[in-house]
């Protein structure tokens, strides 16, 4: 047969070098998922000014967890006073400290007592992916869950300036590879496997990084995001920050817009100023000459710009005239 119809033998490879290029060439934000129940053990490199790994367990029993922020009880607390800004950590009486997760910044869940929507449903995706089942609130507080804590490791280098270490975090068998107290360089491989990661592919944060933030990492982060973004999963659905009306905290509130955290931060200080006569742009100005500046210094390209330079404000319209994806805010 195959002497008879020579042109199959060709076809034949053709079609297994398909099958095999396919089969090696999956995208790369899908291996190694945290879903993953057997991953490989990465290949971790060591080198003196790395991510220090510090092992423990997240918890959230009698605490008030959100989309970006988890508390978490290392085994070894002294490891925290490794970090940079060390100082300004503060450890509670059961041994945890609040985290903030690197690279992201999920719609607020209690800004004081103001809310942003998705601030619930972003929790929730987080506390899943971390493992929590069954959670029980009362208001925003977690009174229960199945399992009470759960093991992992943090990748940080630092604390920022609440004393939050800022950090990638990672659950499960994965986690299990990294050595307490050990420096680690950060890879495009163990970036897919943290929970930051995660929570960027189903679009249930904003990518929000710093001049701090390594610009490989944010490299990476951005990938993930600008993929979400495209696909309009999760805020990007719904997200209103390069047009939003701004009259009232309703506007913004959790049955109103959604905008950027950071900037619904800024608009809602803002509007906590009764006196203040003029418009968002004009107030963030303004805060230059008080105690506590309001108006970052924004990075976008190769122009660095305070954040009311990247604002237009027409009547009760204002509008953020980058892609948010392009900001990079600089460390205070």
């Amino acid at each position: 047969m195959f002497l008879k119809t020579p042109w199959l033998v060709p076809l034949i490879i053709l079609l297994l070098a398909g099958v095999v290029f396919f089969a090696s060439s999956r995208p790369a934000l899908l291996q190694n998922s945290p879903s993953d129940s057997n991953p490989s053990p990465p290949i971790i490199n060591t080198k003196a000014k790395g991510f220090l790994a510090i092992k423990g367990a997240f918890v959230i029993i009698g605490k008030s967890p959100d989309g970006d922020s988890v508390r978490f009880k290392p085994d070894d607390q002294q490891l925290l006073f490794r970090l940079k800004n060390s100082g300004r950590i503060k450890v509670s009486k059961d041994g945890s400290v609040q985290l903030r997760f690197e690279g992201i910044d999920a719609p607020e869940l209690h800004y004081g007592d103001l809310e942003q929507p998705l601030g619930a449903k972003s929790r929730d995706v987080l506390l899943d992916l971390i493992g929590f089942k069954n959670v029980q609130l009362d208001n925003r507080m977690v009174r229960g869950s199945n399992p009470p804590e759960i093991r992992g490791v943090i990748l940080s280098q630092a604390a920022e300036g609440n004393g939050r270490p800022i950090s990638y975090c990672i659950v499960g068998k994965f986690a299990e590879f990294f050595e307490d107290g050990s420096r680690v360089a950060l890879t495009d491989e163990i970036l897919r496997q943290t929970l930051n990661i995660a929570m960027l592919q189903n679009g249930m944060a904003y990518y929000t990084v710093y001049s701090s933030t390594p610009p490989e990492q944010r490299s990476y982060l951005r990938e993930v995001s600008s993929s979400a973004k495209a696909k309009k999963l999760g805020v990007w659905a719904i997200d209103k920050t390069s047009n939003f009306t701004l009259k009232n905290q309703s506007d913004i509130d959790v049955d109103g817009q959604l905008i950027l955290p950071k900037l619904f931060r800024r608009a809602s200080s803002y509007l906590r100023q009764k006196d203040f006569k003029g418009n968002l742009k004009q107030w963030l100005v303004w805060t230059q000459t008080q105690k506590q500046p309001e108006n970052d210094l924004v990075q976008i390209g190769a122009t660095g710009q305070r954040l009311s330079d990247w604002l237009e404000v027409r009547g009760s319209s204002v509008m953020f005239k980058a892609d948010v994806l392009d900001a990079v805010f600089v460390d205070k």
